[in-house]
């Protein structure tokens, strides 16, 4: 029986780190309002965003098969404490520079590739990565398809999916390679539905990593070879916190509410 009840925490544990606490909070009060695990299985049904529904779900059908018997309130305590846990774990934030270019030796920064490799590789549930440019990553794409084998969840948002304005030797699903297209969810911004200035649409200038809602690489660098060696670039690694959970809420909406669209 222990082991069953350590089934359930563990499921509580990675829902946590999937989730907003909000939405953990939400989901643990309608599983303590309910008289069964099956009840609270067709309310979490109703929740208004598809991934958040789907994860709860599957949340609740691992305790069911873990212990067939087991009450709502136990569940929805399990749920809680690990949400709890979860925020203390990620408000305990640390902060990095990360630098491409002229090294002076002043200060001993991160490098940019090293930096977002980093987040790549200590992902174990989900990935975001956002770039206007995407061109000659062969490290990056390899720690994606490393990723998506340990069964890492990848969604890429990019600013178009065909050749950029200007720019005739690429495409950036082609950028990208087969391997990375295959594992991830690709996203773009339609033009459609950008604002303008005058006859200027905006564009997606946003580069980042986001992984688990703990790790959260921002900078000026898009995801090319050139930013990787020979540009200047600067950024930051943060490690824990609440912003990193706050940028994939972000963009969890976006994708929920279709400004961003799956290619």
């Amino acid at each position: 029986m222990e082991k069953s009840h350590e089934l359930i925490s563990q499921a509580a544990c990675r829902l946590a780190a999937e989730l907003p606490r909000s939405t953990i909070q939400i989901v643990s009060r309608i599983i303590d309002d309910s008289p069964s695990l099956q009840s609270a299985k067709r309310r979490i049904a109703q929740l208004p965003q598809p991934h958040q529904r789907e994860l709860a779900t599957k949340f609740v059908e691992a305790c069911i098969a873990a212990v067939p018997q087991v009450k709502p309130p136990a569940v929805a305590l399990a749920l809680l404490t690990a949400g709890v846990s979860e925020k203390v774990h990620r408000d305990a934030q640390s902060v990095e520079l990360v630098w491409t270019g002229p090294d002076v030796g002043a200060i001993p920064f991160r490098r940019t590739e090293q930096a977002i490799l980093q987040v790549l590789d200590s992902a174990q549930a989900r990935i975001t990565l956002i770039s206007y440019a995407v061109y000659r990553i062969p490290n990056i794409s390899d720690a994606l398809v490393r990723a998506a084998r340990r069964g890492v969840r990848i969604i890429v948002i990019v600013e178009t999916p065909d050749r950029l304005a200007g720019e005739n030797e690429y495409s950036t699903i082609q950028a990208l390679g087969d391997d990375v297209a295959s594992c991830s969810s690709v996203y773009y911004w339609p033009e459609a539905k950008r604002q303008k200035y005058g006859d200027k649409p905006g564009i997606l200038h946003v580069k980042c990593a986001v992984a688990d809602g703990r790790w959260l690489f921002l900078s000026s660098a898009n995801l090319t070879e050139y930013a990787f060696t020979i540009n200047m670039e600067l950024g930051v690694l943060l490690t824990g916190g609440s912003l990193p959970s706050k940028v994939e809420e972000n963009f969890d909406l976006m994708i929920a509410t279709s400004v961003v669209e799956r290619v």
